[in-house]
């Protein structure tokens, strides 16, 4: 197919909102659906200069734009409503990170693709909030900061202090947080306010396989690397203030611990053990892609049923290890004030997964259907009165976690109504990569990143000196400016702003 020049390509691209535009059908071959996706002016800039550049290279080489990603999802069979993109966008393998599709269980011909939810599945956020106030934390910053660093295994290859053997593995990957809650690692309460209640019931340990098992053995109750954190955070604004008071939150400068993780080297092989597999499934199937990143099979088949149980068995490996860190979180605070993590009234606020696949049902063209829901780099955000959320949150919606970068602030937002009919449910996760891994460590000074965190009073602990420069702010797009589309998008609403005193990295 002859490539378009940059003016033929925006033809197909019209706004109709203040936030948002629609991409319409041809913009890529194949198209079943349209295409949506939500900006700021700030942010669509970076949108359409990433495709202006795609053109000017005559589509050869790079990462394909989000928008191209957004129109080749919406090719896929049996996507029903829009392939939907988020303000924090970018690309990804097959799915854009910050891409929404949903598949309808009822067309045979319906398709699951693990480029729908990424090789971290179930990488997500978790929020513990505390009584303490940050005059209480600021004289020990530094020490609490390395007590937090010595009892969370961070980085590439970090193995996990959690004893397991092979046995222990197959159950906690069956029954995600349920495990944690026998074994002591986690609290009753915890569960009530984890997405899914931390546990997906369709896992099934035989869909794994023993090099993913191999690679998740060790690692159970670390850190990771790349873009995961524990940080410990300060309420900085308070928006919504009936919302926050159900969370526990009460008060400026209140103290809580963000944990960001997934299912660290195991989530990473099911996915990858599923591509090969899907990439057979679609000759056998004739299923035709635009981009062979986008490896998928019929829902129905044995290969899309086996990567469906063995994601759900990787989903709750994930919430077993932010628990597992969670526990650690509350000994090294418990350590440092030499108290008890009840009486520090560590209590979890929510547990949210931002890469994942799950069957849902939703409102289409004014009917009711079940749909296979993929959200990659994106955030169920349920409404109030939706009966998958927590009672304590049925008057305001659920809890939504929006992490920010290395240095800035995250947000807390909850569902909404909109949402629910716009985006089935969906917002976004966070601030979205403005630049490569790679750029970012040309781009940018060592020191000059750390002098900055140091001048802004934030504490830092870091296993790769590298790191520094790729999670640096400048390697993301603005929180605030995503945040701020969403809410005023309707698709979900501001609830407080946290602000970083300490980061912990990989």
């Amino acid at each position: 197919m002859k490539s378009r020049s940059y003016q033929e390509e925006l033809n197909f691209i019209e706004k109709f909102g203040d936030f948002s535009y629609r991409i319409k059908l041809g913009f890529v071959p194949n198209m079943n659906v349209e295409g949506l996706f939500y900006v700021n002016q700030s942010l669509e800039h970076l949108m359409f200069e990433e495709l202006q550049h795609h053109c000017s290279c005559n589509g050869i080489g790079g990462f394909l734009p989000g928008v191209k990603q957004i129109g080749n999802v919406a090719a896929l069979p049996g996507i029903v409503g829009k392939s939907i993109g988020l303000p924090d966008i970018h690309s990804g393998y097959g799915f854009a990170i910050g891409n929404i599709a949903a598949f309808d269980l009822a067309n045979p011909m319906a398709v699951v693709s693990p480029g729908g939810v990424g090789f971290d599945i179930n990488c997500g956020v978790r929020l513990i909030r505390t009584n303490l106030h940050e005059r209480d934390v600021k004289p020990m910053k530094e020490s609490l900061a390395q007590s937090l660093f010595d009892h969370i295994p961070v980085g590439v290859g970090s193995r996990g202090i959690i004893p397991m053997n092979a046995r222990d593995l197959d159950e906690a990957l069956e029954m995600g947080m349920d495990w944690s809650l026998r074994e002591g690692y986690a609290w009753a309460e915890d569960k009530e306010h984890c997405e899914e209640f931390g546990r997906m019931l369709q896992a099934d340990s035989n869909k794994i396989s023993l090099r993913a098992k191999k690679r998740g053995l060790p690692q159970l109750g670390t850190l990771g690397a790349g873009n995961h954190y524990a940080e410990i955070q300060v309420v900085d604004q308070i928006y919504d203030r009936f919302a926050a008071k159900s969370m526990g939150i009460n008060y400026h400068g209140q103290v809580c611990v963000m944990v960001h993780s997934g299912s660290r080297g195991l989530g990473h092989q099911v996915a990858t053990d599923a591509l090969l597999s899907m990439e057979k499934a679609m000759i056998r199937d004739g299923i035709s892609i635009n981009d062979r990143q986008l490896a998928c099979a019929r829902i129905t088949s044995e290969e899309g049923q086996n990567y469906l149980k063995g994601m759900a068995a990787a989903a709750n490996y994930a919430w077993v290890n932010r628990s597992s860190m969670t526990f650690l979180a509350r000994q090294a605070f418990a350590k440092c004030f030499h108290s008890t993590p009840d009486d520090l009234d560590m209590h979890v606020i929510y547990d949210v997964s931002h890469n994942i696949a799950k069957i849902e049902e939703h409102i289409v063209d004014g009917q009711s259907k079940t749909l296979l829901v993929h959200r990659k780099g994106s955030t169920r955000a349920f409404p109030p009165h939706h009966p998958l959320i927590p009672i304590d949150y049925q008057l305001t919606g659920q809890p939504v976690l929006i992490g920010g970068t290395m240095g800035t602030c995250s947000y807390v937002m909850t569902g909404t109504s909109q949402g629910m009919s716009e985006t089935y449910g969906t917002t976004c996760h966070g601030a979205g990569r403005a630049l490569s891994r790679a750029k970012a460590r040309r781009n940018l000074s060592y020191q000059d990143v750390l002098d900055k965190l140091t001048t802004s009073g934030i504490s830092i602990r870091v296993a790769s000196p590298k790191l520094v420069m790729e999670e640096a702010p400048e390697s993301y797009k603005d929180v605030t400016d995503v945040v701020e589309t969403c809410h005023l998008a309707g698709i979900s609403r501001k609830c407080f702003k946290l602000r970083p005193v300490a980061v912990v990295k990989g």
